[in-house]
């Protein structure tokens, strides 16, 4: 008879909004959650607003005050963003910490702030590089979208010392210790629900060509060639439609950056603005995003040739590869070799005007050709599902382990007590033990000894 998976509990933890409107990173924390509650106890918490209820997992706001009662909930946390440096003593909880690493933001930063004076970019990158340095201190697994990412990150474990000979003896590959897990798709195809954009938008006709922008408009995006490529299109193709799918960010916080503003400012200055170009002001429903895709013929990204490119992950495309839509996309970033070795599309140079428009020219006067690459988008999909792309995740939350070199840089101190010494420690442990008696039980408890001499025993 097959054993059973063991249960584990486990803490997603993201600084997104948890709503009906969300953006990658939140969209990532919940369809991790959603699926390792199918084996776990998952609670997903966020410290920013949440207003969608889990299904089959618990999700809450929590302030910085609750955070530390979850993890020691928890057997197994794995988190976002900007949290490992403002928590210290995440460096010595007891849990096995899952870093996800899918988004660069160190890079990112550069092209955030790109329009900033240099004291706050530099500001930016130093909170930034102080996240990464915390993280990869204490992360017992990193999680990465690529393997352009992979490379990147093991630099920065390697630069940080946490490639050393006990992380190396125990995978001389590090594959358990740095983990490919791109962002996924739904494995339920997507279906319209109510019409979205043809016959509903004012200037979008039933049987116009749409071309949509699936995803926001930030510095490190090159929409302003996409505009002056569909001012030479609408000159063969008059009933072209190029749709920005959202230009206000789901998170507040979040400013609208200047090229949205540069966007908006040639759309209108070359007459296309209502015409040939539309915004969509708000964010579109998670749930939601379907009806738009499946009412549009082709999907776009665009973008620069710089090192964010390098190492980003498009996550817009994965929702062209859901809806089986041709793509249209710049060289340059880690999808580009996918779309061209399994004929999804076209990729283009950067900011190259021509070439770009011949691509969305040649698709959209070509329905057959169009169908074709479509059959190709969908095939591809199905090896990006959210349940094919977690396993990675699914196997940590199994058999939660700590890093083999976990704790290696903690002192032993010794405290003088009556003639003798007793590690601090050990002294720690105690207390440990206690804690997770009170809180979670004996099983718990066991779980949570069995990973800490694993742990000591592979240092």
């Amino acid at each position: 008879m097959r054993a059973e998976p063991a249960r584990s509990r486990v803490l997603v933890v993201t600084l997104d909004r948890l709503a009906e409107q969300m953006a990658g990173p939140a969209i990532r924390a919940w369809e991790i959650s959603s699926f390792l509650a199918e084996v776990h106890d998952v609670r997903l918490v966020t410290f920013g607003e949440c207003t969608r209820e889990g299904d089959g997992f618990h999700s809450t706001g929590i302030g910085v005050g609750d955070f530390r009662a979850e993890v020691e909930w928890a057997d197994v946390v794995i988190l976002q963003g900007y949290i490992a440096a403002t928590f210290p003593w995440l460096q010595e909880a007891d849990v096995v910490l899952v870093v996800d690493l899918y988004d660069p933001f160190h890079i990112e930063s550069l092209e955030v702030q790109r329009d900033q004076p240099l004291a706050a970019r530099n500001a930016s990158l130093s909170s930034a590089l102080r996240e990464l340095d915390a993280q990869i201190a204490r992360g017992d697994v990193f999680l990465c979208a690529s393997d352009r990412q992979r490379d990147l990150w093991i630099g920065h474990l390697a630069a940080a010392g946490r490639l050393n000979p006990l992380t190396y003896d125990a995978d001389p590959s590090l594959h358990d210790l740095v983990r490919i897990v791109p962002f996924g798709i739904s494995p339920e195809p997507p279906r319209r629900t109510v019409p979205a954009i043809k016959g509903v938008v004012p200037g979008i006709a039933e049987d116009d060509l749409v071309v949509i922008w699936g995803g926001g408009v930030y510095n490190w995006f090159d929409p302003l060639t996409l505009v002056r490529a569909i001012d030479r299109v609408r000159a063969t193709v008059p009933n072209v439609r190029l749709y920005f799918l959202g230009m206000r960010h789901p998170n507040p916080d979040v400013p609208e950056m200047q090229m949205a503003r540069r966007l908006r400012a040639l759309a209108d200055e070359l007459g296309l603005l209502g015409v040939h170009v539309f915004f969509n002001e708000d964010w579109v429903p998670y749930e939601r995003r379907a009806d738009y895709l499946l009412e549009s013929d082709i999907g776009v990204s665009c973008h620069y040739l710089h090192v964010e490119t390098e190492f980003s992950f498009r996550t817009r495309i994965l929702d062209y590869l859901w809806a089986g839509l041709p793509i249209v996309s710049t060289g340059g970033d880690a999808f580009a070799p996918l779309i061209e070795r399994e004929e999804l599309g076209r990729v283009v140079p950067a900011e190259d005007v021509d070439a770009l428009a011949g691509a969305l020219e040649g698709l959209l006067v070509d329905a057959d050709e169009r169908a074709r690459v479509s059959t190709n988008v969908r095939r591809a999909a199905e090896q990006l599902t959210w349940p094919r792309v977690l396993a990675p995740v699914a196997a940590v939350c199994a058999d939660p382990r700590r890093a083999a070199d976990a704790g290696r840089a903690r002192a032993e101190l010794t405290v003088p007590t009556g003639g003798r010494t007793v590690s601090r420690s050990v002294r720690g442990d105690a207390a440990t033990l206690l804690r997770h008696l009170r809180r979670g039980g004996l099983r718990h408890t066991v779980g949570k000894v069995r990973s800490r001499v694993r742990a000591r025993f592979q240092r």
